[in-house]
């Protein structure tokens, strides 16, 4: 049962009297907190703290077995505190009439993120089979969900890089450019 002042209704419900805001600052000091505004301050953050994302509607294309950026598949974010993670959700559609090895990589500033071991030359951060013998005309939908612990509360830039060991690469649409299909990257800062 609640103590301090006040007393219980024809409910049998506690109802506070008028000193209830100093009872509360009593038990805040109890805590070792020093008032209500710094125990207000110093309350930890949950869930999504901010969220950001961008839609490419255009089309880019790479012939290079070197990584390069997707032009348009770049965001930024600065998270709030040093504790706070950072869900990156990106996805496009990309195609090769030419079989090639055709990679596609995740990146934050300069560091890249998520990148398989499992391979023994070009690993990458997701891929999907982006050539069909014989056609010209389906996409790979390709799709990465990374959840990155960056340790840094100053602005941070995300991107996507593509390369190809073979032919054109092309995201965003067929390589015979009858169908267009958007891509998007979205960050979303969660507390840690």
């Amino acid at each position: 049962m609640p103590t301090g002042p006040g007393g219980l209704d024809s409910n049998g419900i506690w109802q506070f009297g008028e000193d209830d805001s100093e009872a509360l600052a009593s038990d805040l000091l109890n805590l070792g907190m020093g008032s209500v505004s710094t125990a207000i301050t110093n309350l930890e953050p949950v869930g999504v703290l901010q969220v950001v994302s961008t839609t490419k509607t255009n089309t880019a294309s790479t012939s290079s077995g070197t990584l390069g950026d997707i032009a348009g598949l770049s965001l930024s974010i600065t998270p709030s505190s040093t504790s706070s993670k950072i869900l990156i959700m990106a996805n496009l559609a990309a195609r090769n009439a030419t079989a090639a090895v055709d990679r596609f990589q995740l990146v934050r500033n300069s560091t890249s993120l998520a990148v398989s071991t499992g391979g023994s030359t070009a690993n990458g951060s997701f891929a999907g089979v982006t050539q069909q013998a014989g056609g010209e005309n389906m996409n790979a939908s390709i799709f990465l969900d990374f959840l990155d612990s960056p340790a840094s509360s100053s602005s941070l830039t995300y991107k996507v890089q593509f390369s190809t060991s073979g032919g054109t690469l092309f995201v965003g649409r067929t390589t015979a450019g009858n169908y267009g299909q958007t891509a998007t990257i979205t960050l979303m800062e969660v507390a840690g």
